[in-house]
């Protein structure tokens, strides 16, 4: 299991993430900030425009905007969340973008 601090200021990584975000290729990067047996929280910033393609989902999981602007869509649906907007990430496959510079803080039920 790796070792992850107790505590994680969110606003002062994603800020850092952000910047790590805009020199990256993928124009985005993440860092894992909980990880166990059950769960996993991860805070990934993706510079304006970046993408996760289409992705099968976990079997719970929720998505919180830290920062920025997102769309988060399926081939049906789609949401367009905000700065402090939670949401349950759909059953379904789904794909994220990021319509500004954005954190998302992804957690995710394991089992």
């Amino acid at each position: 299991m790796t070792n992850h601090p107790d505590v994680t200021q969110i606003d002062v990584l994603g800020s850092e993430l952000l910047d790590e975000a805009h020199r990256h290729h993928a124009r985005r990067t993440a860092r894992t900030l909980v990880t166990g047996t059950s769960q996993r929280a991860t805070l990934i910033a993706m510079a304006e425009t970046a993408e996760l393609a289409h992705h099968d989902a976990p079997p719970a999981a929720t998505l919180y905007v830290v920062a920025g602007r997102v769309r988060l869509h399926t081939h049906d649906n789609e949401w367009i969340l905000d700065r402090g907007h939670l949401a349950r990430i759909p059953p379904q496959r789904h794909a994220l973008q990021a319509l500004t510079d954005a954190v998302v803080l992804l957690t995710v039920a394991l089992r």
